[in-house]
């Protein structure tokens, strides 16, 4: 580490969907068309998406739906959702938005150099930059340290491939102590625990504040904005 390097550091693990932006509906209409466009039927039943990977969701799904999840399978279905997303930009921004003081909490962040922002998320790389991009968050965040949900079925996973994207990306080292994942579901809980780093819950999505505690969030706020209020008063105190 450099001893020019603000210390300490703190690497940051954002969840997208339902933490940062709302595609309220959108996702799941891409989802029955992007379907058909890589497997020639109808999807007739997708897998239940709340905390998981892309990865996961998608032989899931294909396994559901009559289909042998094979790798060519998979590749073919993650790439008609890509194409989803991109063509339907405009149908996305004017159905979803970005969470209440997403935006505001990631600028804020940003400007603090002691803080390193990143995405920790179950989307597919290129869906999650478009998906930011539409919203106007993508200028907040590095979003080549992160990890997505092409680079390993397993949420877990991601925590070690994203310190190490970020590592490298920041020249700094960041330790599980000086890592927090920001989440909306207790996978997103399950998943730091196991890789034995802090987590913030934020109660924008179907898990409440109570739940989001007895699944052993480290903290758990609101919205968006109590991430920055916890993060500047832990750093404080």
């Amino acid at each position: 580490m450099s001893s020019n390097a603000p210390s300490p550091r703190l690497l940051l693990l954002w969840d997208v969907d339902h933490t940062l932006i709302e595609t309220r509906g959108v996702g799941f209409a891409i989802y029955q068309r992007a379907f058909p466009a890589a497997t020639g039927q109808p999807l007739t039943e997708l897998a239940k998406v709340s905390g998981r990977t892309e990865l996961d969701i998608m032989r899931e799904t294909l396994r559901i739906n009559g289909i042998d999840p094979s790798d060519e399978a998979v590749n073919q279905l993650a790439t008609a959702l890509i194409q989803g997303y991109e063509d339907a930009r405009d149908e996305l921004a004017s159905r979803g938005r970005a969470l209440p003081g997403a935006h505001d909490t990631l600028a804020a962040l940003s400007e603090n150099s002691a803080f390193f922002q990143t995405l920790l998320t179950g989307n597919l790389r290129e869906v999650a930059r478009i998906k930011l991009e539409v919203f106007g968050l993508d200028g907040f965040l590095d979003l080549e340290a992160g990890a997505y949900g092409d680079d390993h079925q397993e949420r877990t996973e991601l925590v070690v491939i994203a310190q190490q994207r970020a590592s490298e990306r920041a020249g700094v080292e960041f330790t599980n102590d000086a890592t927090v994942l920001i989440g909306d579901t207790p996978n997103d809980v399950a998943a730091a625990l196991t890789a034995g780093v802090q987590v913030i819950g934020v109660a924008t999505g179907k898990t409440s504040l109570h739940e989001l505690r007895d699944a052993g969030a480290t903290w758990a706020v609101e919205q968006a904005s109590g991430v920055l209020e916890t993060l500047t008063s832990t750093r404080s105190s």
